[in-house]
Protein backbone atom coordinates (compact mmCIF):
# COMPACT_ATOMS: atom_id res chain seq x y z
CA UNK A 1 0.00 0.00 0.00
CA UNK A 2 1.43 3.57 -0.52
CA UNK A 3 3.20 5.22 2.54
CA UNK A 4 1.09 8.44 1.90
CA UNK A 5 -2.11 7.29 1.52
CA UNK A 6 -1.98 4.80 4.69
CA UNK A 7 -1.15 7.50 6.62
CA UNK A 8 -3.49 9.77 4.95
CA UNK A 9 -6.25 7.17 5.87
CA UNK A 10 -5.17 6.92 9.21
CA UNK A 11 -5.26 10.70 9.96
CA UNK A 12 -8.63 11.17 8.33
CA UNK A 13 -9.85 8.37 10.76
CA UNK A 14 -8.48 8.96 13.67
CA UNK A 15 -8.70 12.95 13.60
CA UNK A 16 -8.53 12.85 17.19
CA UNK A 17 -4.73 12.11 17.86
CA UNK A 18 -4.17 14.50 15.05
CA UNK A 19 -5.89 17.24 17.25
CA UNK A 20 -4.34 16.80 20.63
CA UNK A 21 -0.81 16.12 19.23
CA UNK A 22 -0.82 19.39 17.18
CA UNK A 23 -2.56 21.54 19.54
CA UNK A 24 0.62 22.43 21.77
CA UNK A 25 2.96 22.99 18.28
CA UNK A 26 -0.18 25.39 17.79
CA UNK A 27 0.01 27.42 20.34
CA UNK A 28 3.80 27.53 20.01
CA UNK A 29 4.02 28.86 16.65
CA UNK A 30 1.22 31.05 16.64
CA UNK A 31 2.82 32.98 19.60
CA UNK A 32 5.67 32.88 18.48
CA UNK A 33 4.42 34.49 15.20
CA UNK A 34 2.17 36.69 16.66
CA UNK A 35 5.61 38.15 19.15
CA UNK A 36 8.34 38.30 16.37
CA UNK A 37 5.70 40.60 13.86
CA UNK A 38 4.92 42.75 16.95
CA UNK A 39 8.91 43.03 18.15
CA UNK A 40 9.93 43.79 14.40
CA UNK A 41 7.02 46.39 13.63
CA UNK A 42 7.87 48.00 17.27
CA UNK A 43 11.72 48.50 16.80
CA UNK A 44 10.84 49.85 12.90
CA UNK A 45 9.10 51.94 14.46
CA UNK A 46 11.54 53.28 17.00
CA UNK A 47 14.01 53.68 14.67
CA UNK A 48 12.10 55.30 12.78
CA UNK A 49 11.07 57.98 15.07
CA UNK A 50 14.86 58.13 17.02
CA UNK A 51 15.80 58.95 12.48
CA UNK A 52 13.22 61.53 11.78
CA UNK A 53 13.53 63.15 15.37
CA UNK A 54 17.28 63.56 16.00
CA UNK A 55 19.62 64.29 19.12
CA UNK A 56 16.25 65.62 19.73
CA UNK A 57 16.45 66.73 23.92
CA UNK A 58 13.25 67.26 26.06
CA UNK A 59 13.56 69.71 29.32
CA UNK A 60 10.60 68.16 31.31
CA UNK A 61 9.66 69.52 34.97
CA UNK A 62 12.03 67.44 37.80
CA UNK A 63 8.69 65.39 39.34
CA UNK A 64 7.71 64.43 35.58
CA UNK A 65 7.94 60.86 35.12
CA UNK A 66 9.18 59.64 31.65
CA UNK A 67 6.97 58.85 29.44
CA UNK A 68 6.31 58.22 25.44
CA UNK A 69 7.75 61.19 23.62
CA UNK A 70 4.65 62.04 21.86
CA UNK A 71 2.92 62.40 25.27
CA UNK A 72 5.74 63.55 27.68
CA UNK A 73 4.13 66.77 27.90
CA UNK A 74 1.06 65.39 29.44
CA UNK A 75 2.38 66.03 32.88
CA UNK A 76 0.78 67.51 35.62
CA UNK A 77 3.66 69.45 36.70
CA UNK A 78 4.92 72.65 34.54
CA UNK A 79 7.62 74.50 34.26
CA UNK A 80 8.59 78.58 34.15
CA UNK A 81 8.75 79.58 30.60
CA UNK A 82 11.29 81.69 31.22
CA UNK A 83 13.66 78.38 31.19
CA UNK A 84 12.88 79.10 27.33
CA UNK A 85 14.79 82.59 27.64
CA UNK A 86 17.77 80.74 29.55
CA UNK A 87 18.56 78.39 27.38
CA UNK A 88 18.46 80.81 24.43
CA UNK A 89 20.48 83.46 26.01
CA UNK A 90 23.15 80.94 27.40
CA UNK A 91 24.04 80.54 23.60
CA UNK A 92 24.65 76.59 24.04
CA UNK A 93 26.27 75.03 20.70
CA UNK A 94 24.12 72.85 19.02
CA UNK A 95 20.78 74.07 19.85
CA UNK A 96 19.14 74.26 16.48
CA UNK A 97 15.22 75.23 17.55
CA UNK A 98 13.29 75.40 20.74
CA UNK A 99 9.69 74.50 20.97
CA UNK A 100 7.78 75.10 24.34
CA UNK A 101 4.77 73.51 24.95
CA UNK A 102 1.73 73.57 27.22
CA UNK A 103 -0.64 70.43 27.54
CA UNK A 104 -4.29 70.55 28.93
CA UNK A 105 -7.27 68.54 28.52
CA UNK A 106 -10.84 70.62 26.83
CA UNK A 107 -13.91 69.07 25.82
CA UNK A 108 -15.19 69.75 21.85
CA UNK A 109 -18.12 68.62 21.23
CA UNK A 110 -18.70 65.31 23.70
CA UNK A 111 -14.96 64.66 22.80
CA UNK A 112 -12.34 65.15 25.53
CA UNK A 113 -9.21 66.36 23.62
CA UNK A 114 -5.62 67.62 24.17
CA UNK A 115 -5.29 71.13 23.53
CA UNK A 116 -1.71 71.81 23.71
CA UNK A 117 -0.25 75.65 23.30
CA UNK A 118 2.98 75.61 20.93
CA UNK A 119 5.63 78.74 20.44
CA UNK A 120 5.79 79.80 16.58
CA UNK A 121 9.29 80.23 15.47
CA UNK A 122 8.36 83.53 14.12
CA UNK A 123 7.68 84.84 18.18
CA UNK A 124 11.54 83.64 18.19
CA UNK A 125 12.39 85.94 15.22
CA UNK A 126 10.38 89.39 16.65
CA UNK A 127 11.16 89.17 20.22
CA UNK A 128 13.84 91.94 20.90
CA UNK A 129 15.13 89.78 23.87
CA UNK A 130 16.75 87.02 21.54
CA UNK A 131 17.53 89.03 18.34
CA UNK A 132 21.63 88.87 19.41
CA UNK A 133 21.80 85.11 20.41
CA UNK A 134 23.53 81.84 18.51
CA UNK A 135 19.90 80.65 17.87
CA UNK A 136 19.81 83.12 14.59
CA UNK A 137 23.21 84.00 13.96
CA UNK A 138 23.16 80.37 11.12
CA UNK A 139 26.75 79.62 12.71
CA UNK A 140 25.37 75.80 12.94
CA UNK A 141 27.08 74.64 9.93
CA UNK A 142 28.43 71.22 11.57
CA UNK A 143 24.93 69.59 11.71
CA UNK A 144 24.65 66.87 9.13
CA UNK A 145 21.68 65.90 9.52
CA UNK A 146 20.00 68.90 9.09
CA UNK A 147 21.98 69.76 6.13
CA UNK A 148 20.94 66.58 3.99
CA UNK A 149 17.56 66.60 5.93
CA UNK A 150 16.17 69.14 3.36
CA UNK A 151 13.68 70.88 6.33
CA UNK A 152 13.02 74.63 6.28
CA UNK A 153 13.26 76.32 9.13
CA UNK A 154 10.54 79.15 8.10
CA UNK A 155 8.76 76.08 6.70
CA UNK A 156 4.74 77.93 7.86
CA UNK A 157 2.54 75.38 6.63
CA UNK A 158 0.97 73.02 9.81
CA UNK A 159 2.75 69.52 8.53
CA UNK A 160 5.56 71.15 10.06
CA UNK A 161 4.38 70.26 13.02
CA UNK A 162 5.16 66.70 11.88
CA UNK A 163 8.78 66.82 10.71
CA UNK A 164 10.13 69.46 12.86
CA UNK A 165 7.98 69.53 16.02
CA UNK A 166 7.42 72.89 15.42
CA UNK A 167 5.74 75.52 13.25
CA UNK A 168 6.89 79.31 12.01
CA UNK A 169 3.48 80.98 11.93
CA UNK A 170 0.91 80.72 14.06
CA UNK A 171 -1.45 83.86 15.19
CA UNK A 172 -3.31 83.66 18.35
CA UNK A 173 -6.86 83.02 17.18
CA UNK A 174 -5.30 79.84 14.83
CA UNK A 175 -5.27 76.46 15.48
CA UNK A 176 -3.95 73.11 13.73
CA UNK A 177 -6.38 69.73 14.63
CA UNK A 178 -4.57 66.30 14.80
CA UNK A 179 -6.15 63.97 12.08
CA UNK A 180 -8.39 62.06 14.50
CA UNK A 181 -9.96 64.85 16.02
CA UNK A 182 -11.05 66.36 12.43
CA UNK A 183 -12.42 62.90 11.50
CA UNK A 184 -14.37 62.55 14.58
CA UNK A 185 -15.62 66.10 14.56
CA UNK A 186 -15.78 67.32 10.36
CA UNK A 187 -13.57 69.91 10.39
CA UNK A 188 -11.42 71.13 7.90
CA UNK A 189 -8.78 73.98 7.07
CA UNK A 190 -10.79 77.36 7.14
CA UNK A 191 -13.71 76.06 9.34
CA UNK A 192 -14.29 77.83 13.24
CA UNK A 193 -14.26 75.84 16.03
CA UNK A 194 -14.93 77.33 19.67
CA UNK A 195 -12.74 76.01 22.26
CA UNK A 196 -12.96 77.24 26.13
CA UNK A 197 -15.55 80.11 24.80
CA UNK A 198 -13.36 81.66 22.68
CA UNK A 199 -13.56 81.39 18.43
CA UNK A 200 -10.83 80.52 16.47
CA UNK A 201 -10.00 79.47 13.12
CA UNK A 202 -8.50 76.13 11.81
CA UNK A 203 -5.13 76.94 10.01
CA UNK A 204 -4.97 72.92 8.94
CA UNK A 205 -5.30 69.24 9.68
CA UNK A 206 -2.07 67.25 10.07
CA UNK A 207 -1.87 64.15 8.51
CA UNK A 208 -2.35 60.67 10.16
CA UNK A 209 1.02 60.15 12.14
CA UNK A 210 -0.51 57.14 14.25
CA UNK A 211 1.13 59.30 17.55
CA UNK A 212 -0.87 61.11 20.35
CA UNK A 213 -0.67 64.06 18.01
CA UNK A 214 -3.50 62.76 16.26
CA UNK A 215 -6.17 63.18 19.04
CA UNK A 216 -4.49 66.83 19.68
CA UNK A 217 -5.49 70.33 18.84
CA UNK A 218 -2.63 72.74 18.58
CA UNK A 219 -3.09 76.34 19.41
CA UNK A 220 -0.60 79.78 20.42
CA UNK A 221 1.12 78.88 23.44
CA UNK A 222 0.04 82.47 25.10
CA UNK A 223 -3.57 81.63 24.09
CA UNK A 224 -3.75 78.65 25.82
CA UNK A 225 -2.06 79.89 29.40
CA UNK A 226 -4.40 82.70 29.20
CA UNK A 227 -7.31 80.26 28.17
CA UNK A 228 -6.83 77.80 31.28
CA UNK A 229 -5.00 80.61 33.72
CA UNK A 230 -1.95 78.57 33.97
CA UNK A 231 0.22 81.62 33.45
CA UNK A 232 3.64 82.05 32.36
CA UNK A 233 4.75 77.89 32.46
CA UNK A 234 4.99 75.35 30.03
CA UNK A 235 4.51 71.57 30.23
CA UNK A 236 7.80 70.55 28.37
CA UNK A 237 10.81 72.42 26.52
CA UNK A 238 11.71 70.43 23.28
CA UNK A 239 15.59 71.35 22.06
CA UNK A 240 16.28 70.00 18.59
CA UNK A 241 20.30 69.33 19.21
CA UNK A 242 21.26 67.90 16.35
CA UNK A 243 25.34 69.04 15.75
CA UNK A 244 26.55 65.65 16.03
CA UNK A 245 30.02 67.37 17.45
CA UNK A 246 28.03 69.04 20.39
CA UNK A 247 25.09 66.35 21.13
CA UNK A 248 26.91 64.71 23.78
CA UNK A 249 27.51 67.96 25.73
CA UNK A 250 24.02 69.72 25.37
CA UNK A 251 22.47 67.20 28.01
CA UNK A 252 24.85 67.68 30.81
CA UNK A 253 25.10 71.37 30.08
CA UNK A 254 21.17 72.04 29.89
CA UNK A 255 21.32 70.14 33.35
CA UNK A 256 23.32 72.37 34.83
CA UNK A 257 21.78 75.51 33.91
CA UNK A 258 18.51 74.72 34.96
CA UNK A 259 19.10 72.63 38.09
CA UNK A 260 15.33 72.56 38.39
CA UNK A 261 14.48 70.52 35.80
CA UNK A 262 14.99 67.04 33.98
CA UNK A 263 16.92 66.89 31.03
CA UNK A 264 16.64 63.98 28.78
CA UNK A 265 17.56 62.89 25.22
CA UNK A 266 15.27 61.17 22.93
CA UNK A 267 17.59 57.65 23.16
CA UNK A 268 16.76 58.08 27.02
CA UNK A 269 12.92 58.58 25.93
CA UNK A 270 12.83 55.23 23.98
CA UNK A 271 15.08 53.10 26.00
CA UNK A 272 12.01 51.76 27.84
CA UNK A 273 10.19 50.59 25.12
CA UNK A 274 14.04 49.51 23.88
CA UNK A 275 13.92 47.10 26.71
CA UNK A 276 10.19 46.44 26.06
CA UNK A 277 11.54 44.66 22.79
CA UNK A 278 14.41 43.14 23.57
CA UNK A 279 12.27 41.71 26.40
CA UNK A 280 9.70 40.61 23.87
CA UNK A 281 12.50 38.98 22.06
CA UNK A 282 14.05 36.91 24.60
CA UNK A 283 10.34 35.84 25.39
CA UNK A 284 9.80 35.06 21.42
CA UNK A 285 12.85 32.69 22.71
CA UNK A 286 11.27 31.16 25.80
CA UNK A 287 8.13 30.66 23.53
CA UNK A 288 10.30 28.34 21.40
CA UNK A 289 11.90 26.48 23.84
CA UNK A 290 8.51 25.66 25.14
CA UNK A 291 7.56 24.95 21.49
CA UNK A 292 10.07 22.27 21.79
CA UNK A 293 9.58 20.62 24.74
CA UNK A 294 5.87 20.73 25.35
CA UNK A 295 5.57 20.45 21.80
CA UNK A 296 7.99 17.62 21.20
CA UNK A 297 6.75 16.25 24.28
CA UNK A 298 3.26 15.96 22.76
CA UNK A 299 4.43 14.73 19.29
CA UNK A 300 6.64 12.29 21.04
CA UNK A 301 4.07 11.48 23.84
CA UNK A 302 1.38 11.27 20.74
CA UNK A 303 3.26 9.16 18.36
CA UNK A 304 4.45 6.27 21.05
CA UNK A 305 1.35 5.74 22.02
CA UNK A 306 0.05 5.02 18.32
CA UNK A 307 3.00 2.36 18.61
CA UNK A 308 1.87 0.73 21.52
CA UNK A 309 -1.61 0.71 20.28
CA UNK A 310 -1.02 -0.51 16.49
CA UNK A 311 1.81 -3.39 17.51
CA UNK A 312 -0.38 -5.94 15.61
CA UNK A 313 -0.70 -4.14 12.63
CA UNK A 314 2.64 -3.00 12.20
CA UNK A 315 3.86 -6.72 13.06
CA UNK A 316 1.33 -7.66 10.31
CA UNK A 317 2.62 -5.48 8.28
CA UNK A 318 6.36 -6.62 8.18
CA UNK A 319 4.98 -9.77 7.96
CA UNK A 320 3.69 -9.28 4.62
CA UNK A 321 7.07 -8.05 4.20
CA UNK A 322 7.39 -4.21 5.20
CA UNK A 323 10.89 -3.13 5.50
CA UNK A 324 11.33 -1.27 8.87
CA UNK A 325 12.27 1.87 6.88
CA UNK A 326 8.53 1.71 5.77
CA UNK A 327 7.51 1.14 9.11
CA UNK A 328 9.58 3.94 10.60
CA UNK A 329 8.50 5.99 7.62
CA UNK A 330 5.15 5.58 8.20
CA UNK A 331 5.09 7.09 11.73
CA UNK A 332 7.56 10.26 10.84
CA UNK A 333 5.21 11.07 7.94
CA UNK A 334 2.63 11.05 9.91
CA UNK A 335 4.71 13.58 12.98
CA UNK A 336 5.64 15.70 9.50
CA UNK A 337 1.75 16.61 8.62
CA UNK A 338 0.97 16.95 12.10
CA UNK A 339 3.94 19.50 12.17
CA UNK A 340 3.28 21.04 9.16
CA UNK A 341 -0.61 21.46 9.62
CA UNK A 342 -0.26 22.62 13.21
CA UNK A 343 2.51 25.13 11.86
CA UNK A 344 0.40 26.38 9.17
CA UNK A 345 -2.77 26.75 11.36
CA UNK A 346 -0.80 28.80 14.55
CA UNK A 347 1.21 30.73 11.74
CA UNK A 348 -1.76 32.10 10.77
CA UNK A 349 -3.53 32.40 14.24
CA UNK A 350 -0.24 34.45 15.24
CA UNK A 351 -0.47 36.81 12.11
CA UNK A 352 -4.23 37.68 12.43
CA UNK A 353 -3.24 38.42 15.83
CA UNK A 354 -0.16 40.39 15.18
CA UNK A 355 -1.94 42.37 12.09
CA UNK A 356 -4.82 42.60 14.41
CA UNK A 357 -4.16 43.71 18.11
CA UNK A 358 -0.48 44.90 17.03
CA UNK A 359 -1.50 48.62 16.88
CA UNK A 360 -2.47 47.86 20.01
CA UNK A 361 0.12 46.74 21.72
CA UNK A 362 2.84 48.26 19.76
CA UNK A 363 1.41 51.49 18.74
CA UNK A 364 2.51 51.11 15.36
CA UNK A 365 0.99 48.86 12.18
CA UNK A 366 1.70 45.40 12.19
CA UNK A 367 3.12 44.17 8.29
CA UNK A 368 3.27 40.20 7.65
CA UNK A 369 6.93 39.14 7.53
CA UNK A 370 6.90 36.13 5.27
CA UNK A 371 10.59 35.48 6.99
CA UNK A 372 10.00 34.68 10.31
CA UNK A 373 6.73 33.09 9.40
CA UNK A 374 7.97 30.37 7.29
CA UNK A 375 10.62 30.09 9.99
CA UNK A 376 7.72 29.41 12.47
CA UNK A 377 6.41 26.53 10.41
CA UNK A 378 10.04 25.01 9.88
CA UNK A 379 10.61 25.12 13.37
CA UNK A 380 7.40 22.98 13.99
CA UNK A 381 7.91 20.54 11.41
CA UNK A 382 11.81 19.34 12.72
CA UNK A 383 10.28 19.55 16.84
CA UNK A 384 7.35 17.29 14.98
CA UNK A 385 9.97 15.57 13.16
CA UNK A 386 12.47 15.10 15.69
CA UNK A 387 10.22 13.53 18.48
CA UNK A 388 8.85 10.94 16.52
CA UNK A 389 12.19 9.57 15.79
CA UNK A 390 12.79 7.57 18.79
CA UNK A 391 9.07 6.09 18.30
CA UNK A 392 9.45 5.50 15.19
CA UNK A 393 12.56 3.94 15.67
CA UNK A 394 10.89 1.80 18.35
CA UNK A 395 8.34 0.57 15.99
CA UNK A 396 10.67 -0.44 13.67
CA UNK A 397 12.05 -2.87 15.50
CA UNK A 398 8.83 -4.98 16.71
CA UNK A 399 9.21 -8.83 16.32
CA UNK A 400 6.47 -9.54 14.41
CA UNK A 401 6.00 -12.82 16.35
CA UNK A 402 5.91 -11.37 19.17
CA UNK A 403 2.92 -9.31 18.22
CA UNK A 404 1.24 -12.30 17.30
CA UNK A 405 1.60 -14.25 20.57
CA UNK A 406 -0.01 -10.92 22.36
CA UNK A 407 -3.70 -10.77 23.06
Amino acid sequence: MNLRLLVWKELRERPAALVTSGLAVLLGVAALVAIRHVVSASETEVGRQMESLGANVLILPKEATLQNYYAADMQRHTLPESHVSRVLIEGLPGVERLSPKFSTTVQVGERDVTLTGILPQSEFQASAAWQSVSLFSNKHVGCKKAASSGHVATDTSPDALVTDRSIAELNENEIVVGAEVAEATGIAAGDALTILGEEFRTLGVLPRTGTVDDSRIFAHLHTVQRLTGAGEVVSVIEVLGCCEDAAGQLVPQLSALLPDAKVVTISHVVQAQVGVNRLMGNMSLFVTAILVVVGGSSVAGTIAANVRDRRREVGTLMALGASPGYVAGMFLLKAFWVGLGAGIVGAVLGLVAAVGWGPQWAATAVEPLPGPTIAAVGVAVVVSLAAAYFPARRAAKIDPCLCFQEI
